[in-house]
C-alpha cells in the first residue's frame, strides 16, 4: 500500500555513470561561470552554422545544382550529429579534455574546409567526395559539444536537467541566428570563402581553448593540459599560415582551373568575376567566367548575341531594353541598328559593369558601347525593376540575357511573373527574346521555358542557333556535359509577342551578321595565327513543338510556376532553316 501522507520532493537527476559528481572548482563564481559556458556555447553554434554555410556555398558554387548540395549536406550534417551526440558517451568522465580536444579538430576542419574543397576541384575535377565527407566529420565534432558541455554546466552548479537544456538550446539557437546573418553579410564581403572560414576557425579554436584551460583547468591533468595547449597552439599557427598564404593558393588554383591566363579576379557583392586571355592582341582570346561558369567567349560570342538580338530588332526597334547583359555585348548589337533611339541595360552587378567599361579587351569585344550617349545602365534586380513604376515606359523590343535557366539564382527570371511583367513593358508589336539555354543538352529546361511564356500569354517562336565552340561548364552544374552526356553545341532560344505570334526573321537592311554564311554554306573562319575557329554549317533553326515521349526526368526546377506540363514539349530531329539571307 503506498503512503500519501507525506508529500514527495522530486529529486534531482542521477548523474551520469562515469562522471564525477564533484564541483569543479573554479577561478570564478559558479554564477560568472555559467554564464561564459553559455557564452562559449553561443560562439561555437555561430562557428558551426558559418561552417554549415560555408560547405552549401561552396557545394553550389564548385558543383552547382544548389538544392541537391544544400540537400546534401543538411542531411549528412543532421545524421552526423546524431552520431556525435553518441560518440560523446566516450568522454563523460573527462569532459574538458574531450570537449578541448573536440574544438581543436572542429576548428582546424572547418577553417580548412574551403580550402580543401577548392583544391579538390582544381586539381582533381571532383568535390563531391570531399564534400560528403568534410560535412560527416564537421558534424560528428558539432554533435558532440552540447552533450559534454552539458555535463560541464552541470559540474559548475547541479540543476535540472529541463532547466540546463533550456539555458544550452537558447544560447546554441541565438549564436546559430548571428552565425548565419554574419556569413552572408559580414564574412563573405569583407574576407571572401576561404579566409572567412580560416577566421572562424581560428575564434573556434581561441574560445574553446579559453574555457577548458583557464576555467576547467583543474580538471585536467598536468598531461593533459599541455597536449591541448600544444594542439590549440597547433592548430592556430596552421589557420595563420594558411590565411597568409590563401591569396598564393587562389591564384595557383585558379590557374589551374582556368588556365595561366587569369588577368582578373574579383570577387563582387554579388559574384566571382573572372576575365582569362591575354592583355593585348586580339579580344576573342577573352574568357569570362561569372562564379565559374563561362559567361562569354571570345571566339564564339558573337554568334549567341546575333541569335539573340537580331530577330528580336526585324520591326520597331527604337526603344529597347536589355534584362542583364552587362557585359555591353548584347547592346553592342543592338546599337548597330542606327534608327535606335535609346538602349536600356539592367544590370544586377555593377562589377560586371564596371569591368565592361574599363577592361581594354573587354571594352574592344564590345566595341565601346559604354561611351555611346544612346545607352542607359540600371544596375539593379530585374524582376525589381519590372514591378517598379520605371518599367512602365513601354519598350519595342526586350532582350532577356541571362544565365542559363537552371542556376537556381536565376530561376525567378525565367517565371511566369517575370515574363508577365516584361510582357506589361511592351509596346503594341513589340517582341521578346529570351535566351533559354541549349536545346540538345537540356531540352526539358529549354521547352519548360517556351511553355512558361505562353503561360504568361505570350506567343511564342522557339529557334535555336549552332557553332557553339566553348566546352567550359555554362549551365547549372559546372559541368561541360549535358543531360545526354555530350557538350552543347549549341544555344537555344524563344522569340514571343503579346499581339501576334512573331515571324522569325531579320530585316534586309539588318546589319552584316558574322554568324551566317551565304545561303547557308559551310565556311570556316581563322583567328591571325591560322588556326581554325569553326568548320560548321551556319544554323538558326525554329523547332516545332512535338509531345515528349520518353525524356529522363530534370535534374532541378527551372521555373517556380508554369502552368503547362514540366518538359511537355520538345524538339524534333527535322529542322529546317528560318530564313534565307538576303543575297
Amino acid at each position: 500500500m503506498i503512503d500519501r501522507s507525506v508529500p514527495r520532493r522530486v529529486l534531482p537527476a542521477p548523474e551520469p555513470r562515469g562522471a564525477s559528481a564533484v564541483p569543479s572548482a573554479l577561478p570564478v563564481r559558479p554564477r560568472t561561470g555559467r554564464l561564459l559556458v553559455l557564452a562559449t556555447v553561443f560562439v561555437c553554434a555561430a562557428c558551426g552554422l558559418v561552417y554549415e554555410l560555408e560547405l552549401l556555398a561552396l557545394g553550389s558554387y564548385l558543383i552547382g545544382d544548389s538544392v541537391t548540395q544544400a540537400s546534401v549536406v543538411l542531411s549528412v550534417m543532421v545524421f552526423a550529429m546524431g552520431v556525435g551526440s553518441l560518440l560523446a558517451k566516450r568522454f563523460r568522465r573527462h569532459p574538458a579534455l574531450g570537449f578541448g580536444a573536440i574544438e581543436a579538430a572542429l576548428a582546424l576542419l572547418g577553417g580548412l574546409s574551403a580550402m580543401a574543397l577548392y583544391a579538390s576541384f582544381a586539381w582533381l575535377g571532383e568535390s563531391r567526395p570531399a564534400l560528403v565527407a568534410f560535412s560527416f566529420a564537421i558534424g560528428v565534432l558539432i554533435g558532440a559539444e552540447i552533450p559534454l558541455l552539458m555535463v560541464l554546466i552541470q559540474r559548475i552548479r547541479r540543476q535540472d536537467a529541463g532547466g540546463a537544456v533550456a539555458d544550452l538550446f537558447a544560447a546554441d539557437y541565438v549564436g546559430a541566428l548571428v552565425g548565419g546573418l554574419a556569413f552572408p553579410f559580414l564574412l563573405l564581403p569583407l574576407l571572401g570563402q576561404l579566409t572567412g572560414a580560416m577566421v572562424t576557425g581560428t575564434v573556434n579554436a581561441a574560445v574553446g581553448g579559453v574555457l577548458v584551460l583557464w576555467l576547467f583547468r583543474r580538471d585536467l591533468s598536468r598531461r593533459s593540459r599541455w597536449l591541448l595547449i600544444a594542439a590549440n597552439v597547433t592548430v592556430l599557427a596552421v589557420l595563420a599560415a594558411a590565411t597568409v598564404l590563401a591569396g598564393d593558393f587562389e591564384r595557383i588554383a585558379r590557374r589551374a582551373v582556368y588556365g595561366t591566363e587569369v588577368r582578373v579576379a574579383v570577387q563582387t557583392g554579388v559574384q566571382e568575376l573572372v576575365l582569362t586571355g591575354p592583355a593585348t592582341g586580339s579580344p576573342r582570346s577573352l574568357d569570362l567566367y561569372l562564379d565559374g561558369r563561362l559567361r562569354v567567349s571570345g571566339y564564339d560570342e558573337y554568334r549567341y548575341h546575333e541569335a539573340l538580338v537580331h530577330p528580336a530588332m526585324s520591326g520597331p526597334h527604337r526603344r529597347v531594353l536589355v534584362l542583364g547583359g552587362g557585359d555591353g555585348l548584347a547592346a553592342r548589337e543592338v546599337l548597330r541598328y542606327r534608327d535606335v533611339d535609346s538602349v536600356t541595360v539592367v544590370e544586377l552587378d555593377p562589377g560586371v559593369v564596371r569591368l565592361a567599361r574599363t577592361d581594354p579587351q573587354l571594352s574592344a569585344l564590345n566595341a565601346g558601347v559604354y561611351e555611346d550617349p544612346r545607352l542607359g545602365v540600371v544596375t539593379q534586380d530585374a524582376f525589381r525593376w519590372l514591378r517598379g513604376p520605371a518599367a512602365e515606359d513601354r519598350f519595342d523590343v526586350i532582350v532577356s540575357d541571362l544565365p542559363d535557366p537552371g542556376i537556381t539564382p536565376s530561376t525567378k527570371l525565367y517565371s511566369q511573373e517575370f515574363y508577365g511583367l516584361a510582357a506589361r513593358a511592351l509596346r503594341p508589336g513589340g517582341r521578346i527574346a529570351v535566351h533559354a539555354g541549349p536545346v540538345a543538352t537540356r531540352p526539358r529546361a529549354y521547352w519548360t521555358v517556351e511553355s512558361t511564356l505562353r503561360a504568361a500569354g505570350l506567343r511564342t517562336a522557339p529557334y535555336s542557333a549552332g557553332g557553339r565552340l566553348s566546352g567550359f561548364a555554362a549551365g547549372p552544374d559546372r559541368t561541360p556535359l549535358g543531360v545526354t552526356g555530350t557538350p552543347p553545341q549549341d544555344w537555344g532560344f524563344v522569340l514571343a509577342a503579346r499581339d501576334a505570334a512573331p515571324v522569325l526573321r531579320v530585316d534586309r537592311d539588318t546589319p552584316g551578321l558574322r554568324s551566317r554564311g551565304g545561303g547557308g554554306r559551310r565556311r570556316s573562319a581563322r583567328a591571325s595565327d591560322g588556326k581554325p575557329l569553326l568548320a560548321s554549317t551556319e544554323q538558326w533553326h525554329r523547332h516545332p513543338r512535338k509531345p515528349l515521349k520518353s525524356q529522363p526526368p530534370p535534374k532541378t526546377s527551372v521555373t517556380p510556376s508554369v502552368t503547362v506540363a514540366f518538359g511537355l514539349f520538345s524538339s524534333i530531329h527535322d529542322v529546317f532553316s528560318a530564313y534565307d539571307p538576303p543575297s
